[in-house]
Parts: structure tokens; sequence; C-alpha cells
């Protein structure tokens, strides 16, 4: 005989499996600094990678503009210029993958708490059947 409640515990179960899975499950292998820094850490390199080819995209658009005047004291104004806003960019950057990263582990954290309670109920359900014969009503 099928027990109706356990059927729908394990359906639950399934269903939340299948929406939250991917993410509940990653977070579950990583304490939160190596989760939160593993994507700082990408961040900061796709970052960089973005700014040198933006950099390089405005050097080439305005090559004719420097080489003509190839005045070192305002090229070295621009460099210092675009190293300070890249800092500020990137620590802004930085900052924001912080908090959403941060935010997504513990969402994860709380979810995996909700699904091991889901478990551990269809578990004790089936001790429950174990002991007492089918179904989970003493006989």
């Amino acid at each position: 005989m099928l027990n109706e409640e356990k059927i729908k515990l394990m359906t639950s179960i399934g269903m939340f499996e299948k929406r939250e899975g991917r993410r509940i499950f990653l977070v579950n292998r990583f304490f939160r600094g190596d989760y939160i820094g593993r994507y700082v850490l990408r961040s900061f390199l796709g970052f960089t990678v973005c700014w040198l080819l933006g950099t390089g995209l405005v050097v080439l658009y305005k090559a004719e503009e420097l080489l003509e005047s190839l005045d070192f004291s305002k090229i070295q104004d621009n460099l210092s210029s675009y190293v300070t806003a890249y800092g500020v960019g990137l620590a802004v950057y930085l900052l924001i993958t912080c908090v959403v990263y941060w935010r997504r582990y513990e969402y994860a954290k709380r979810g995996m708490k909700v699904y091991t309670a889901k478990l551990r109920r269809l578990e004790k359900r089936y001790e429950l059947q174990g002991k007492t014969g089918q179904g989970g009503r003493r006989l």
C-alpha cells in the first residue's frame, strides 16, 4: 500500500532539487570565503581584461592625436587618470560582486537546510514504516 504523505514529500524533494539544485548543491562544496573569493577573482580578471580591451580601443581611436602632440606630460596625466579610473571602477565592481555572491551563498545555505529537513522527515517516515510494518501504522 502506498503512503500518500511519503509520496507528497518525495515529490516535494524532487521539485526542490530540480528548481534549486544547481545553485544550492554547488554552494555546499565551498566555505563562504572560498565561494566568494572564487567569484571575486573571476570578476577581477574579467574587469581587467575588459578594461585593457577598452583602453586599447581608446588608444587606437586617438592614436593620431597622441602621435601628433607627443607631449609626455599630457600622456602622463591621461595615464594617471586612466589608472585612477581603473582602480575606482575595480573597487566598486568587486564590492558589488562580494555583496551579490554573499547573498547567493546565504540563500543557498538556507535552501540546503530546508532540503536537509525534508530528507530527514522522509528518512523518519521510512524508519517508522520499517518498525511498525506497512504504511507507518502500528499493527
